[in-house]
């Protein structure tokens, strides 16, 4: 490989010859060659919004000349774009603070606007692309801008088509009636419609947390530089940052208002990883009650029909296994261990600064992409095209002997156990046996164990308050 020598405060040191970035990143990658795992695209595109929001910035407050800040805006947009990613090596497990991968960008940016050739005076890492910064504020930032970005344009579209495809399918089969079960047993009889409503309302309640969780993500610590003090920093440049921030994503980011909150705590990231989460463990249900809908064909619940999408066994032709939903259960334990990690690296600020930022954004952004991908294959390819079959739910349904239970203000509870327990014995329908059991006519059983009637709630097919 051919090289090239830089140097920086601690000396001289050989990179690649065609590498943008120099001595202080390749220190790090000697170090750290430890996981082969990089810092993730929205995570290098976030360092670039904000090295681009800094330069317009420190110009407008007369710190940096405005030939040098219009070739640190035009070199951080290239870096915003991916297009010089190749250029980022440092490895995700590095110092705790991110330093490496702020010099990295302080490097790669400084040498792209020093190539524009358009400068009268140099532009240097440390002096202009990180003036008025520190790592210890543009790395927090950035997870938190990053996170933003793409709960918005990533997670948020993703769970919205979910639950859109959820509401179609719940609207489709309102008026279908299966058996409802609680403890894996046969319990009260409920809609289709009914069912997917909860699983509707759940994706709602990931939205909602979502929203909210978002106003405390836009308060940036950029400003606060080393320890939140905002030493070598103008006071109004954190305020004019998020301004800068603003005009270049469309969303409205804010100075904080404590900066060594900030920069010493990463409460917001592990709030949003809680409700990362919890959305898991919705998503995780949801994959759960498909799979055992659709068990069987024959020997399991076979109340649904998954599309068959690939070959389900390498022995036994025919086989077709729910993948899907095996896959979305993969990613929510996936999601549910990064939320494990960055609750511990959470807690890891130490006096004035956290330190372990860089595996904080690597499993932030990582569990926002897998829920994402997942949520649109999980609408589109298991949900959207469910086939419900009617067959082996009528039949469950008539062989039901819990139905009994409509019959309580009737006969009386211990009747109606003795009923139930007689339908189980003999493998009969509830209403034959009923009709032995309860004097009451076929005529009005089939109107009080109507399931219909049932999955309407109330007494007697009346719609009623909540059930206990």
């Amino acid at each position: 490989m051919k090289t090239r020598l830089e140097h920086d405060s601690m000396g001289e040191l050989r990179v690649p010859a065609d590498a943008l970035y120099g001595a202080q990143t390749q220190r790090a990658v000697d170090n750290f060659p430890i996981s082969g795992l990089r810092m993730p695209r929205e995570f290098l595109r976030a360092l670039g919004l904000i090295k681009s929001a800094c330069a317009g910035a420190n110009e407008q407050l007369g710190h940096l000349a405005k030939a040098q800040s219009a070739a640190i805006r035009k070199a951080a947009a290239r870096v915003v774009d991916g297009e010089v990613d190749a250029h980022f090596p440092i490895d995700v497990f590095q110092t705790g603070s991110g330093t490496s991968s702020n010099m990295n960008a302080n490097e790669v940016i400084a040498a792209l606007a020093n190539g524009s050739g358009k400068t009268k005076t140099a532009v240097h890492p440390n002096d202009h692309v990180n003036m008025g910064q520190s790592s210890n504020d543009v790395i927090p930032t950035a997870i938190q801008v990053s996170a933003v970005l793409a709960v918005r344009e990533r997670l948020l579209p993703a769970l919205t088509h979910l639950r859109k495809t959820i509401d179609a399918r719940a609207k489709e089969l309102a008026k279908v009636v299966k058996t409802g079960r609680t403890h894996l047993m046969d319990a009260m009889p409920i809609t289709f419609g009914q069912e997917l409503s909860g699983w509707s309302a759940q994706i709602a309640s990931a939205i909602e947390r979502l929203h909210d969780t978002r106003k405390r993500l836009r308060r940036l610590p950029i400003g606060g530089t080393a320890v939140g003090t905002g030493i070598n920093a103008d006071a109004r440049f954190g305020s004019l940052v998020a301004r800068h921030l603003t005009e270049l994503t469309d969303v409205k980011f804010e100075s904080a208002d404590n900066y060594f909150e900030g920069i010493s705590a990463q409460d917001a990231a592990v709030e949003l990883s809680g409700q990362l989460n919890t959305l898991a463990c919705a998503l995780m249900k949801i994959a759960n009650d498909l799979r055992w809908m659709n068990s069987g064909p024959l020997a399991g619940l076979g109340e649904i029909e998954l599309p068959a999408l690939q070959p389900g066994s390498s022995i036994m032709p025919g086989k077709v296994n729910p993948v899907i939903p095996e896959a979305t259960a993969m990613v929510c334990a996936q999601v549910m261990g990064s939320h494990t990690t960055i609750t511990v690296a959470g807690q890891s600020g130490n006096f004035q600064l956290n330190v372990m930022l860089p595996v904080i954004a690597y499993n932030l952004l990582q569990s926002i992409d897998l829920l994402a991908n997942v949520s649109m294959q999980l609408a589109d390819t298991a949900i959207a095209g469910f086939r419900v079959r009617t067959d082996r739910i009528k039949d469950a349904l008539e062989r039901n002997p819990i139905l009994v239970t409509a019959l309580n203000p009737v006969i009386g509870y211990e009747k109606g156990a003795a009923t139930a327990k007689q339908a189980y014995r003999e493998g009969r329908p509830i209403l034959d046996v009923a009709r032995e059991t309860t004097g009451l006519s076929e005529a009005e059983l089939r109107k009080l164990l109507d399931p219909a009637a049932l999955a309407k709630g109330g007494i007697h097919g009346k719609p009623g308050g909540g059930a206990g």
